[in-house]
This record gives C-alpha cells, sequence and structure tokens, in this order.
C-alpha cells in the first residue's frame, strides 16, 4: 500500500491568494454570575415598593396642608364677623351740636369785635371781645379775642391793664407775632423798657417781618391810632 500523497505547498500568487481562515474570538469577559442579574420579579417588587413610598410620602404632605388650611378657616369660623361700627347715641349728637353751635357764636363775635375796631368803634369792639373772653373761655379762639381786648384797651386810655392782659396772652399764645409787635410797643413807649421791648419785637418780627411796617398795622391789621403811633416811636426809637 502506498502512503498517501500530500499536495504540494501552494507558491507564488497561489499562495497569497488564498483566504486565511478568521481568527477565533475570544471574550475577555467572564459570564456574569446568576446571582447578580436581579430577577424580573425581584424588579417589579422594589419598583413597587419605591412607588408606594412615594405616595405615603404624598398623601402625608396633603393631609398636612389640608390641616392648615382647615385650621385656618377654623380660626376664622370662631372669629366670627367684625363688629358693628359704633352707634352715635342722641345724647353724643346733641353735644356734637352744642359744640358747633357754641363755636360758630364765638367765631361771630370774634369777627364782629374785629370789625368795629376797624371802623373805630373801640368802645363796642370792646364789649364784643370782652363778651368773648367771658361766655366762651372753654374755647381756645376765646385768646384771639384777649388779643383784641388787649389793643382796644390801650387805645380808649386804659393802658395798664392793657399791657398786663398783652403780657399774659404773649405766653398763652407764645409765637403769635401781633401780640409780640403790640407788646414791644407798649413796653417801649409806656414802660420805658427798651430791652424788654427789643426781645418781644425780635420774636414778632423773626415770625413775621410785616410788622416793621406801620401802613400794615394800620391797614391791614387795624391797629387803634395809639398803639401805632407808639411802634412808630420804637422803630425811630424817638
Amino acid at each position: 500500500m502506498q502512503p498517501p500523497v500530500t499536495p504540494p505547498a501552494a507558491t507564488g500568487a497561489a499562495a497569497a491568494a488564498a483566504p486565511s481562515p478568521p481568527p477565533a474570538i475570544v471574550s475577555s469577559q467572564s459570564s456574569p454570575s446568576p446571582l447578580s442579574i436581579p430577577s424580573a420579579k425581584t424588579g417589579r417588587r422594589q419598583l413597587l415598593l419605591v412607588s408606594s413610598g412615594l405616595l405615603l410620602a404624598a398623601g402625608a404632605r396633603a393631609a398636612v396642608a389640608g390641616a392648615g388650611e382647615e385650621g385656618g378657616a377654623l380660626a376664622v369660623y370662631n372669629n366670627g364677623p367684625p363688629p358693628p361700627p359704633p352707634v352715635v347715641t342722641e345724647a353724643e349728637r346733641a353735644a356734637s351740636a352744642a359744640v358747633s353751635r357754641r363755636v360758630g357764636e364765638a367765631v361771630g363775635l370774634l369777627e364782629l369785635g374785629r370789625e368795629l375796631q376797624a371802623r373805630g368803634e373801640f368802645p363796642q369792639a370792646l364789649a364784643s371781645f370782652t363778651r368773648v373772653v367771658r361766655e366762651y373761655a372753654d374755647l381756645a379762639l376765646s385768646e384771639y379775642a384777649r388779643v383784641g381786648r388787649a389793643l382796644v384797651l390801650y387805645e380808649i386810655g386804659d393802658r395798664d391793664q392793657s399791657i398786663a392782659e398783652m403780657e399774659d396772652v404773649s405766653i398763652a399764645l407764645k409765637g403769635y407775632p401781633e401780640i409780640h409787635a403790640a407788646l414791644a410797643a407798649a413796653l417801649y413807649a409806656d414802660k420805658h423798657a427798651a430791652l424788654l421791648a427789643e426781645n418781644q419785637f425780635a420774636i414778632a418780627t423773626l415770625l413775621d417781618p410785616h410788622y416793621t411796617d406801620l401802613a400794615y398795622v394800620r391797614d391791614t391789621k387795624h391797629w387803634p391810632p395809639s398803639l401805632v403811633a407808639s411802634l412808630h416811636h420804637f422803630i425811630t426809637l424817638s
């Protein structure tokens, strides 16, 4: 028996053309252990647990919010509606009307006294101012009637009483320029108190510079002629 004939090796171009067998593919990764792969049943169980936790948390938040809203609504309900506005009684309404009436009467008398003073009717003006001072002493405007009364008293001859009332009113109405200017003129002309007169006039002119103008006190404020003359003596230092 003859041995098998070995085919001759391909040479040259034939060897180059012959295809080489594909290399074997060897995976470098080891096969995962069955214990590391969760089963589909385990995944569903975890998903259900997570979903249940989220639902419980959302329910708790909703319960807290609802309790707050219910508590707020309950507080409003317990407080009840706002109380009605206070009712003005007939006695209070009558008292208010009486005060308004008295104020109107006092203002009318004060304006009448000023009109009489402007017309030179000094006795009548004095009576009007005096009535305000005596009958409406509880009202603040009675102090302005005292100013008119002091100015008129200076004109009709009772200058000592006039200056005493000017000094009193200058304290009650401190900062009212007319009374300070009138007191300055009277102190200088009748009491020869130049320093006190300067202090009073400084207050008056600081508040209202018009009192340096004789025409202003004569034509606008309607001072009696004798007080205008005293202010003239003070301003000119005569």
